[in-house]
């Protein structure tokens, strides 16, 4: 058996996309190689480094429960398993702003990929807005995502992980209640924001490892998504 690695991360950089509500990322350097050598003393070998303000919803990322219910979990308290294991990907790009991704919706991309839901799925949705929209100035505007019904019905089938290639799991700016988000609280499971290359994943079951930083009551965490696929 070969498999197939496929990168879902964005690119974690100074001036990045980041969810208006959250910190913008600064990258400074620590020590140049030279400064390092100077301290050291060393002729042969400097090390350099560099300093990282960041999110813990910067760029692709995984929610603590804590985040939207401060009943849940925080993120390095949850389930790894939460964060890596089967998932399967479903095409809901056709379905554009403002409109939301509503169960009949997600019955019919579930029918339409041949796939089914098993309990402790991950389910990644592509929205086809990181394709459309990513580097341009609407990519933080509007997008459609789930409404109340629609998360619920992933949830209620035993889904731990909802991920997207939009900034967020809710449609966007309309939904001020952040539905899915509520969801997610209610159900104590998390989602994954900022994916990207889902395109390829469209109607398949895969391998998904996104593990969070192990952050200390942490709200949520950057990772490092991938998935891996039998070729």
């Amino acid at each position: 058996m070969t498999l197939k690695l496929i990168d879902l991360s964005q690119e974690i950089y100074q001036g990045m996309d980041i969810f208006p509500m959250h910190q913008q990322t600064f990258i400074m350097t620590n020590m140049t190689h030279e400064e390092n050598m100077q301290k050291t003393g060393s002729k042969k070998l400097g090390f350099s480094a560099r300093n990282l303000l960041i999110s813990e919803h910067g760029g692709t990322h995984s929610d603590g429960v804590w985040e939207y219910n401060p009943n849940g979990p925080t993120i390095d308290k949850m389930p790894l398993e939460y964060f890596w294991g089967s998932a399967i990907c479903i095409d809901l790009s056709h379905i554009r702003y403002p409109n939301y991704f509503e169960p009949k919706d997600l019955e019919e991309a579930l029918r339409r990929s041949g796939q089914e839901i098993k309990e402790g799925d991950i389910v990644l949705i592509h929205t086809g807005h990181h394709d459309r929209a990513f580097g341009t100035d609407l990519f933080q505007k509007e997008y459609a995502g789930l409404s109340y019904e629609g998360a619920k019905w992933l949830a209620e089938k035993g889904v731990v992980n909802i991920g997207v290639d939009a900034p967020a799991i809710d449609q966007t700016p309309d939904d001020i209640d952040f539905s899915a988000h509520l969801v997610c609280g209610e159900y104590n499971i998390t989602n994954t924001e900022n994916l990207c290359n889902l395109d390829k994943l469209i109607n398949k079951r895969f391998l998904y490892i996104g593990l969070p930083l192990k952050i200390r009551d942490g709200t949520g965490s950057p990772i490092r998504a991938v998935a891996l696929l039998e070729e």
